[in-house]
């Protein structure tokens, strides 16, 4: 059973802009915190950016502060993840999912991975 499903990804060059969207089924979404997650080639998986429930707290790693932002839309089930600026070291394959907890970064989630979009920046 897929529950989530990561859109959005692509070739970018440096500076430019992508927008990842999630979807995910209502019945695990309303209510939850999510969050975004990546994982560059031959590096551990990683939370970039969360969110809560309502949407009105936001929280990002220190390497992406100002040039990514969260949001969701709970009416459509979707998380976004607009990314400008972006670097070289934002390539990876990026992931939603829900965290067990908004406390810290930690990778501790509490649904099935989905396939993820790959993002990739290069000249």
């Amino acid at each position: 059973q897929v529950e989530f499903v990561e859109s959005g990804g692509g070739l970018v060059q440096p500076g430019g802009s992508l927008r990842l969207s999630c979807v995910a089924s209502r019945s695990i979404f309303n209510g939850y915190g999510m969050g975004w997650y990546r994982q560059a080639p031959g590096k551990q998986r990683e939370m970039v950016a969360k969110i809560s429930s309502r949407g009105d707290i936001t929280d990002y790693i220190d390497s992406v502060k100002g040039r990514f932002t969260i949001s969701r839309d709970n009416d459509r089930n979707t998380v976004y993840l607009q990314m400008d600026n972006l670097k070289p070291e934002d390539t990876a394959v990026y992931f939603c999912n829900s965290p067990r907890s908004l406390v810290g970064f930690r990778v501790d989630v509490q649904r099935s991975w989905g396939r993820g979009t790959q993002v990739t920046v290069s000249s």
